[in-house]
């Protein structure tokens, strides 16, 4: 990946940026902190601590901020997880709501604060099939009953009829 990534996310942590960044890194494979800049001296924050933490996920560049309390996440933005499998949801789901709070359709705020949204890319592929527009509203229908996501159920709501 490009250092000169075009656009980068950038997010506001009150004090535990860098305790944030190493729990995102460990739940995603290819994962990794690229640098950790610290307050200087006269800074707005306390000399040594952690200013910054650039990381990527899947190769996604993000920067983390200790920015202090004066802004918290929410639900109008979420990191969106296409996962291929059932297994795939069932550990994201498990790792993000960790310490957290389970939400509906797939939503799930970690205990940061920060809103990520668990989702098989067969769903999306079912909701978008502008050939059979019944399947596609089943499909959203059962996903509205659900706070997890299950591909199989979601599955099963496509090909009936």
């Amino acid at each position: 990946m490009s250092a000169k990534q075009k656009i980068v996310t950038f997010l506001w942590f009150d004090s535990n940026a860098e305790e944030a960044v190493n729990h995102y890194t460990s739940i995603f494979k290819a994962s990794k902190i690229l640098d950790i800049s610290r307050y200087p001296e006269g800074g707005p924050g306390p000399k040594g601590k952690v200013m910054t933490v650039t990381f990527e996920l899947e190769g996604q560049r993000f920067i983390a901020l200790n920015g202090g309390p004066q802004y918290k996440f929410t639900e109008a933005v979420s990191l969106f997880v296409n996962c291929e499998t059932q297994e795939e949801v069932d550990t994201f789901w498990r790792e993000l709501s960790a310490g957290g709070e389970e939400g509906p359709c797939g939503w799930v705020k970690d205990k940061y604060g920060l809103s990520w949204q668990v989702v098989p890319v067969r769903l999306m592929e079912m909701m978008q099939d502008k050939e059979h527009p019944a399947k596609a509203k089943r499909v959203f229908e059962a996903m509205l009953q659900m706070r997890k996501l299950d591909l199989a159920a979601l599955q099963r709501a496509y090909d009936e009829g």
